[in-house]
């Protein structure tokens, strides 16, 4: 029996977690799967995916040259989301052993800033992203995030709370403790789902910003994670023949409770697809009139 991803029939209306609704009538070995493999570490599947990166440097020049500065990691999260809508159930997640249909889908990631005495620091962002976006689109929302959190002096609600929490002695390992299990039967408040950044459909590194290879890393216990992308620097494509060809690596790790692996792989496809044809990232992902193109200066450039 195949399982729609869009087939609200199947959805239960309670209980309900501010971040989804659970899936129910499902097929029996796939609602056995998270019993038998009840935590995330228990499920990696990994793999690791090659992207052309002459195609996408060419693309991202072409842009440029038109005055828009695209960036590789609003490539690669474009072509995610794209190929996504349609592979619903990338977007699904396991917690305490039930399969969830998120309401929304956002991409979590870090990165890094100086502090006030030249010491590198990270801090982890959240973007949110809608049906109508396209790849303008979310590049901007990337930048206006970065933007926004990356002053010296600027601390994000995620690390303002963090901050506090560690002040305090012994606080730490209780709220954790908490709000661990708090989530596992959905009752998390909303706002701190919203400000955690372990409760996303996607997180991405880019690790060949620091010129480091990629690896393949862990999806987080806590919270929703079920698929962590990260980007290594290119390296020679020794599959094309010709060595002064690059690609960049990209090391993926997927939580295989939430689907299997023939759609696994259909989403692979179509993102390779996207990848290949990035002009395809254009339009508004759900068909609406494109908006106009942002000017220049209001695009980020790439580190």
């Amino acid at each position: 029996m195949v399982y729609d991803g869009h087939n609200t029939d199947r959805i239960e209306e309670m209980p309900m977690r501010p971040d989804g609704k659970r899936v129910k009538d499902l097929p029996p070995i796939v609602a056995a799967i998270p019993y038998i493999m009840p935590k995330r570490y228990d499920a990696w599947n990994t793999i690791t995916e090659n992207i052309d990166e002459e195609v996408v440097k060419a693309y991202i020049r072409e842009k440029r040259r038109g005055g828009v500065r695209i960036n590789h990691m609003a490539v690669i999260i474009a072509a995610y989301y794209k190929a996504y809508q349609t592979n619903p159930k990338l977007n699904w997640f396991v917690v305490n052993s039930h399969l969830y249909e998120r309401n929304h889908f956002c991409v979590s990631f870090v990165i890094l800033k100086k502090r006030a005495d030249g010491t590198p620091d990270e801090t982890t962002l959240k973007i949110y992203l809608e049906p109508q976006d396209n790849i303008f689109t979310i590049n901007q929302k990337i930048a206006d995030t970065i933007a926004k959190n990356s002053a010296e002096s600027h601390n994000n609600s995620t690390d303002k709370f963090a901050k506090m929490m560690f002040s305090i002695p012994g606080l730490p390992k209780f709220v954790i403790w908490l709000a661990y299990h708090l989530d596992k039967h959905g009752l998390l408040p909303r706002k701190i789902v919203d400000l955690s950044p372990f409760h996303t459909s996607m997180f991405i590194t880019n690790l060949a910003s620091i010129k480091t290879s990629y690896i393949h890393h862990h999806c987080y216990e806590f919270g929703t994670t079920s698929v962590f992308v990260c980007m290594g620097k290119p390296v020679p494509n020794y599959m094309s023949g010709d060595l002064t060809k690059k690609m960049m690596p990209l090391g993926i790790v997927m939580d295989e409770r939430i689907c299997t692996g023939y759609e696994y792989a259909a989403f692979c496809n179509d993102f390779r697809k996207y990848i290949r044809q990035p002009e395809l990232l254009e339009a508004p992902f759900d068909g609406s009139a494109p908006a106009e193109e942002p000017a220049a200066e209001d695009m980020p450039i790439e580190a």
